[in-house]
């Protein structure tokens, strides 16, 4: 049976999910606290084979090589920020006064459409505002969307960051997000879980 946790990670206490199947486990967005996140993984007894990014922002990123070397598994991130696992002026952590975080690139470019990874089948939606490679991904049959910072409980992403487009970002989320059925569960990249139909009701940007 597949299962979803959320883990908050790192200073700006990111969200990264652990998807998981039977003994496989996908780690999305590990943001940082690489013993925290691999203290879980320990306890649920699984294998990680694939790390996903929904964008490649510092916050989401922190621990992205020591969870590829300790896992030998490989980072997937869409084709547009292939540059800013190696930038830190890309990324966003030479702007604020936290060192600059940096990673080796991604082994594999995200694309829109289906993607099949061991045990798990879902769909990648290009969800850009937020940054120009933002991505969603959709588990449509399990009724879960881990959308980064693209939607929020009651709030969307930032768009002062480098790529980012506040008129991109709605379009995003009213033509790949909302066009989800209404009981499709979003876990964001910050805060707490919501649902399409209660972001399309209560959601200030949109009502």
């Amino acid at each position: 049976m597949l299962n979803i946790t959320r883990l908050p990670l790192g200073l700006m206490g990111t969200n990264s999910y652990i998807i998981t199947e039977n003994n496989k486990a996908l780690v999305v967005d590990p943001g940082g606290d690489f013993q925290k996140l691999d203290q879980l993984i320990q306890e649920k007894g699984v294998e990680v084979i694939a790390i996903l990014l929904t964008h490649a922002h510092f916050d989401h990123i922190g621990a992205v090589d020591d969870a590829r070397q300790a896992y030998q598994a490989p980072v997937y991130l869409h084709q547009a920020e292939h540059d800013w696992l190696t930038d830190s002026t890309l990324n966003g952590s030479a702007l604020f006064q936290i060192g600059e975080i940096t990673a080796e690139p991604a082994d594999y470019e995200l694309k829109p459409g289906h993607l099949e990874i061991g045990p798990f089948t879902f769909e990648v939606r290009h969800t850009p505002g937020h940054s120009p490679g933002s991505v969603s991904f959709v588990f449509r049959n399990q009724r879960f969307t881990v959308a980064g910072d693209t939607l929020f409980q009651r709030g969307i992403g930032r768009t002062d960051l480098p790529g980012g487009d506040r008129e991109i970002l709605e379009d995003s989320i009213t033509t790949q997000l909302f066009s989800l059925r209404n009981d499709m569960k979003i876990y964001p990249g910050h805060g707490l879980p919501t649902t399409v139909e209660e972001e399309k009701k209560e959601n200030p940007f949109f009502s």
